[in-house]
């Protein structure tokens, strides 16, 4: 939409490509990319166009455009855009548009934010932000909160995002009276693309390929539609299972069946019973034979369209579609070794994943004179994972020099689905409105006319479903020195293969409104502001879990060949194999949850003299958290579905009532710079347990695999936040940004490793006593002109963040984290590291022909699993990224873009006390774009 206030000027085809002559050829330029950057022997235009500064009450908001870039030195008018917004926000914040996120070549959400000082990315889709965890951060579409696909966690995994559907990326690190007081790190707006100026079609087609895609990978039978991201029914749960599992009321073991055939007929036999039994488990699908495929390179398809129309005078329509397609084969390969026998116990996995990404976006968009807009977005996005994976493993009960080991089998195909519609509405009172209404103008006479009213309603739904995940358990004979696989056969045991069917539903719904009340006179500037908001989320987790196996077989071949073949229909048929299949599980891993906050916030925002900025609020929240473990296979009074204990029903709920207080100084000059701001920020915010966490249930994370305990006397943590910028923005589009920040968290939530067996890994949710956080970040843009020579081609743009973390964990407190025997009671805190920096080299040809950009991510040693009983801690080592894009525009509508990932082909490692415990190979990717617009 267009926009009067704060609206980027329209660009024109003369400006978005200047007639210079060609320089370098393709080829020339990719040859020089591949040699060296400095090699690049072409001149860049000099870009001298001063920063426009907006005062406060012209700051762009969220709703405004970003999409227009002006081609002429392409990265730095693009930025300029961005600085402009983060100049005029009152809150320490950082930005990343879409022409950056493009740039830099990342695909996902998560890829993209660890560019941003202090981000650091985890498992590929948790932004931990100033070191702290991903619970410390969190996410909203549109500004609005969103329901998570994650299957245990309230956090969004941000690889679900693509960066095809992203305007721009903002990241708030102070808090702010208009966010949830929910906030630690910092909060993550992502911000969708919106409707175009004009008429706007663009096409891509693309093409990739990684080390890991290559050659043949392990696969299965799978489903007609998994090239969709969607099973056809073929993993689905039998409904003859699910209608015998109602009528034996949840226990369809062979002793369960004999019981209830005998109340109709005394004289029915147990081998009655067991045949039951084993047709019940024919209903199974289990054409699980893992077959080799040659994997193809990846495929990229993108395209969107978009009009605006003026419709008489005072209307303005518009409207935008996009749709995006994406598939990739990938063969990793895992080492684990166990620190105390790392030679004699390790794990080896081998896993082929073929994933498949699809998105949906549909915008509208109507606007009444100059001063009323609504627009709406609808957001569709599938991510799905089909996992084939072999794991050789060796432990305490057979290692290594034994020439014994294990193998384990998994399939599982993971579907998960966001679903957003959101429509929101800004209005000002202002002199389009009030001329086009005359008899309004004696009631707004002393009303200003940049009062406005902003609304938002936000509705969504996420899904997972993993249907027929199964995992099969053997025993292998294997060489003594290669750990080669010699022979094998699955486990003798009634549980030897595992059958699970899961699904998750968490829906959000957040509706809310705001005012601003702007005054102004010669000197000040005040802008009254307040309102309302209100979330509710409700979730819903189902798991269902089966076992099926031999308890004694005649032949022992019955048990190797393919599993196709041991778990066939006349294998589990045959009476003397003794195939048995049960439900399993603790009736406690399914759950219902719940929470709602209502919230009201005001807000004064004071400046003087365009010199002194004053920013203070503050938040009212009312926040209740319900969460029952639910057996879906209850059947009685006696084991119901849901608990009617009173005190375990009042362990699972929380609330508060509380106030959140901010404030801000902002100093604004020229002081060594075209303009320069020093900002001090100070707030008191919360974090609150998640979900299942203030339970004492104990479930399996089906990310980490680990045991997870929650714990009825976990509190929430109580952070205060203090913030200190200076900016300094240069007239040529340099700049500079130095940042302090200090972070003080009492009763810090953390996961502490507790007791469990020799072959499982325990965690569970406490309270430590106390942490802090503290660092300086540095972040600037630097063209290279000054140099002289080659550096005339280059500019430079990066961060660098140094922080040190602390979490104390008292021995002497009640309910302390003491009681799991940490080995360091004083450690850092996980997933913090003492270091991250950025950089990008990057080239824009005068011509606007060519722009290259090579960037490079590092993060220091961060803390993986803190030790207990006197284990040392394991440590993430330092993950140097290396990447290259280059941009060709040969026509005004073509677009050639190469990409290459990890050139340094850095693995991921974590050590504990000097020995590496796991490695795990991402592999090296190149990715080749055309795309077409008009």
């Amino acid at each position: 939409m267009k926009y009067a206030r704060s609206r980027p000027a329209k660009t024109t085809s003369a400006m978005k490509r200047l007639d210079a002559p060609k320089s370098t050829s393709l080829p020339g330029i990719v040859a020089c990319i591949l040699l060296s950057v400095s090699a690049i022997s072409t001149a860049q235009e000099a870009h001298d166009k001063k920063p426009v500064i907006a005062p406060p009450w012209l700051a762009a908001t969220d709703d405004d455009v970003l999409d227009e870039v002006v081609v002429t030195g392409r990265f730095i008018s693009a930025s300029q855009k961005v600085i402009n917004e983060r100049i005029s926000d009152s809150s320490v914040t950082d930005l990343l548009d879409a022409n950056t996120i493009e740039r830099l070549g990342d695909s996902t959400v998560g890829e993209a934010l660890r560019r941003i000082p202090g981000l650091t990315l985890v498992a590929d889709k948790y932004i931990y932000i100033r070191g702290l965890g991903e619970r410390y951060s969190s996410t909203s579409l549109n500004g609005a909160q969103i329901p998570s696909p994650d299957l245990t966690r309230n956090v969004i995994p941000l690889d679900v995002f693509p960066t095809a559907v992203v305007r721009s990326l903002r990241v708030q690190k102070s808090w702010s009276a208009d966010l949830p007081a929910n906030f630690g790190g910092g909060a993550v707006n992502i911000r969708t693309k919106g409707i175009p100026d004009e008429f706007t079609l663009k096409l891509e087609l693309g093409g990739g390929y990684n080390s890991l895609g290559s050659g043949s990978g392990l696969t299965y039978a799978g489903g007609g539609k998994d090239w969709l991201g969607t099973d056809d029914g073929s993993r689905a749960l039998s409904p003859v299972i699910q209608s015998t599992i109602n009528q034996m009321q949840g226990d369809i073991s062979v002793q369960n069946i004999l019981t209830t055939l005998q109340r109709s007929d005394p004289a029915a036999t147990l081998a009655e019973a067991q045949t039951l039994n084993r047709n019940l488990a024919l209903q199974l699908n289990r054409d699980i034979g893992v077959r080799s495929k040659n994997m193809p390179l990846d495929l990229q398809l993108r395209a969107n369209v978009g009009n605006n129309y003026d419709v008489g005078q005072d209307w303005e329509l518009g409207f935008s579609l996009g749709g995006a397609y994406q598939t990739r084969w990938r063969k990793t390969t895992a080492k684990a070794t166990n620190f105390n026998f790392p030679d004699q116990r390790t794990n080896t996995e081998e896993e082929t994943t073929f994933s498949v990404n699809m998105a949906g976006t549909l915008n509208l968009g109507v606007k009444f004179l100059e001063d009323h807009e609504i627009s709406t977005t609808t957001l569709w996005l599938r991510n799905t994972d089909d996992e084939t994976a072999t794991r050789d493993f060796f432990n305490e009960n057979r290692e290594i020099e034994d020439g014994l080991g294990f193998r384990s089998y998994r399939f599982q195909f993971e579907e998960r689905n966001l679903l957003t519609n959101q429509i929101r509405g800004k209005h000002y009172l202002g002199e389009a409105t009030r001329e086009r209404f005359p008899f309004l103008a004696g009631f707004l006479a002393k009303v200003p006319t940049d009062t406005s009213l902003a609304w938002f309603f936000s509705d969504s739904n996420a899904t997972t479903d993993i249907p027929n995940q199964v995992k099969i358990a053997s025993q292998t004979i294997t060489d003594p020195v290669t750990t080669a696989v010699v022979d094998e056969q699955v486990t003798l045991s009634n549980t030897a293969a595992d059958f699970r069917f899961t699904e998750l539903d968490d829906a959000v719904q957040n509706y809310g409104w705001s005012l601003s009340l702007p005054i102004m006179t010669d000197r000040h500037y005040v802008v009254i502001g307040g309102g309302y908001n209100h979330t509710r989320k409700a979730r819903i987790y189902r798991q269902t879990q089966f076992s099926l196996g031999a308890i004694a077989v005649t032949d022992s071949g019955v048990l190797q060949g393919p599993l196709e073949q041991v778990f066939s229909d006349e294998s589990i048929s045959n009476a003397a194999n003794n195939f048995l299949f049960d439900r399993q599980g603790t009736n406690n891993e399914s759950y219902i949850a719940a929470t709602m906050t209502d919230a009201v916030f005001g807000t004064i925002d004071w400046t003087y003299d365009d010199t002194w900025r004053v920013a203070t609020g503050a938040r009212w929240e009312h926040y209740r958290q319900a969460a029952v473990a639910w057996n879906p296979y209850g059947y009685s009074l006696e084991d119901p579905q849901v608990t009617a204990d009173p005190d375990v029903l009042e362990a699972g709920t929380f609330s508060s009532d509380e106030i959140y207080p901010t404030a801000s100084l902002t100093y604004m000059s020229d002081w060594m710079a075209e303009t320069f701001q020093l900002r001090l920020g100070w707030s008191e915010t919360t974090i609150r347990p998640d979900l299942r966490e203030i339970t004492d249930a104990s479930y399996i994370d089906p990310i980490t695999g680990d045991l997870t305990r929650g714990s009825q006397g976990v509190l929430p943590a109580d952070v205060r936040n203090f913030d200190l910028r200076g900016e300094w923005f240069f007239g040529d589009g340099d700049n500079l940004t130095v940042t302090l920040f200090r972070k003080a968290i009492d009763k810090p939530i953390e996961y502490f490793e507790s007791a469990a067996s020799d072959t499982t890994v325990a965690r569970e949710i406490l309270n430590a006593t106390s942490a802090t956080v503290q660092g300086v970040e540095l972040e600037g843009l630097k063209r290279l002109g000054f140099l002289g020579g080659i550096f005339d081609t280059l500019f430079v743009q990066g961060n660098v963040t140094f922080q040190s973390s602390e979490l104390i964990c008292d021995i002497g407190a009640a309910n302390s984290c003491a009681a799991d025997s940490p080995t360091n009671p004083i450690r850092s805190l996980s997933g913090a590291s003492d270091y991250v920096a950025n950089v990008m080299l990057g080239f824009d040809s005068p011509e606007a022909r060519h722009s290259v950009s090579v960037s490079y991510n590092v993060f220091g040693e961060r803390l993986y699993v803190a030790g207990r009983n006197g284990a040392p801690d394991g440590f993430e080592q330092p993950f140097r990224s290396l990447d290259l894009t280059y941009f060709w525009y040969p026509t005004e509508a073509v677009t050639v873009k190469l990409k290459a990932q990890n050139l340094l082909g850095e693995t991921v490692a974590i050590e504990r006390n000097g020995i590496v415990t796991f490695q795990e190979d991402p592999g090296q990717m190149i990715g080749l774009a055309f795309s077409w617009a008009m």
